[in-house]
């Protein structure tokens, strides 16, 4: 397996609105300046900056036609590109369905019609999810039947109005919960139409989480999913969220994923004989290594106790449940109510008012998790699992996909110091005072619950008494 210790040529398309391609061809960049900028990228810059003269990047973007590609750059992709990593998508679960079929199905429609131009492909890997499929109870390792037609979607939300196609949105997206997962689907199957003319195949990880080890321990870049619950959590702005804590939480680490990605293209780009049907991939952890929500949780507050936020808002003593009363109830009176006491106070001090702002943002985000959080997921990985054992030892060391390894409590730790430096930007210097404010909100917290018991005894008492 030596071709994996080399570099090999690839494209990644990824985007949200703007697309940046990373094609990497040795010796063509000369100089990629702006990678020095970005976190990842810094321990390439310090030990191997010649590394980055490997990447070109190229113009363009997955909602325009041709990708958006100069004549030219095409032309260098076209006879030269033999992997493409299609990571293109909008991860916004609430996007309007135009957007989302825009970007997700049109644009995953775009890759293949260029990749079927490339002189040297030898696989084209198109990263799903492994929530597309919410109507099945277990997830195998293959593309199911759908009842909805691509090309027909694609071609009704092209030329009906942004108003109409809005108001079907719900009826067509059932099972579904969000256009994210629907149009994932739909982009699984023009991968799937597309086979075995164009050497494909599909990988669906699960909630991708913060980096185990590479390229920093806890890297994230941003607080979406589970990363921004812990920190609302770890803040004292989330107290309440509708979650069955005996579920498991269904994520995989990113540098894990990553490896898992390159590892199964290295290896269908291998094969000779091309299997009967469309190679997928469930990158997920294996049954051994699955932890409950429960554990989530009791393990995060632990380590939230020990590597506090700065300036939290309260003491941070949330928690999860199923019951939709009690979540309500919570939430009306640990959520909203201390967050119209705050703003009132920041408008009396002549200040910007924001809590109530951040209580809206916490709201959605907890509508649209809530799905996840709330039904147990079975996700079969055979395939996946069956790659590890094709890895040399010196390969199985440098593409570690093996999350067997990890120590649970261990990588709490990282996630939430990862959130607090890369997304927060507080330094690991400021844990003393952290600390510090901690004691405080613990204190701060105890005395408003007492007096919140003795409110209530003293309008119990006045009550017996009346009568």
């Amino acid at each position: 397996m030596k071709g994996l210790k080399k570099t090999k040529r690839k494209i990644d398309l990824h985007s949200n609105k703007s697309l940046l391609q990373f094609a990497s061809f040795p010796g063509i960049a000369d100089d990629l300046d702006f990678c020095g900028y970005v976190e990842v990228f810094q321990r390439i810059v310090k030990k191997n900056p010649d590394l980055l003269k490997k990447i070109l990047p190229i113009q363009g973007d997955v909602v325009h036609e041709n990708l958006g590609i100069s004549t030219k750059d095409q032309e260098t992709l076209v006879n030269t590109i033999d992997v493409v990593f299609h990571c293109a998508a909008t991860l916004k679960l609430e996007s309007k369905l135009k957007d989302a079929v825009e970007m997700n199905t049109q644009g995953t429609k775009r890759i293949i019609e260029l990749c079927k131009q490339m002189k040297k492909l030898k696989v084209m890997l198109h990263l799903s999810t492994a929530f597309c499929y919410c109507d099945k109870e277990v997830l195998n390792e293959r593309v199911y039947d759908f009842h909805h037609n691509p090309y027909d979607v694609m071609r009704a939300v092209e030329w009906m109005d942004e108003t109409i196609v809005d108001k079907i949105t719900p009826h067509l997206l059932k099972p579904h919960p969000n256009t994210y997962t629907y149009t994932k689907r739909l982009a699984e199957c023009l991968v799937r139409d597309s086979y075995p003319q164009l050497p494909a195949c599909i990988v669906r990880p699960s909630i991708v989480v913060p980096a185990w080890e590479e390229p920093v321990q806890g890297w994230v870049d941003s607080l979406n999913g589970p990363v921004g619950i812990m920190v609302a959590g770890g803040k004292g702005v989330l107290r309440s969220m509708l979650c069955n804590p005996e579920y498991n939480a269904e994520v995989i680490p990113v540098d894990k994923a990553i490896n898992g990605l390159i590892i199964i293209a290295y290896n269908i780009g291998q094969q000779s004989v091309k299997p009967p049907e469309v190679p997928v991939f469930n990158v997920t952890c294996r049954e051994t290594k699955r932890t409950t929500w429960r554990d989530v949780l009791e393990i995060g507050k632990q380590v939230a106790y020990e590597y506090p936020f700065e300036a939290g808002a309260w003491y941070p003593d949330g928690d999860i449940t199923t019951n939709k009363l009690k979540h309500q109830i919570s939430v009306a009176l640990f959520h909203w109510v201390p967050a119209y006491f705050i703003d009132g106070l920041m408008f009396c001090f002549g200040q910007k008012r924001f809590m109530c702002r951040v209580q809206r943002m916490i709201s959605q985000g907890l509508d649209l998790l809530q799905f996840f959080t709330t039904r147990q997921w079975d996700f079969k990985s055979q395939q996946y699992q069956a790659i590890q054992k094709t890895l040399s030892d010196a390969d199985a060391e440098l593409f570690n996909m093996d999350v067997d390894q990890i120590e649970t409590k261990e990588y709490i730790k990282r996630v939430v110091l990862g959130g607090r430096q890369f997304c927060l930007k507080e330094p690991l210097s400021s844990l003393p005072k952290a600390r510090v404010q901690l004691k405080i909100l613990y204190i701060v917290d105890k005395f408003a619950k007492l007096c919140l018991l003795y409110f209530l005894y003293w309008c119990l008492k006045k009550l017996v008494f009346s009568w």
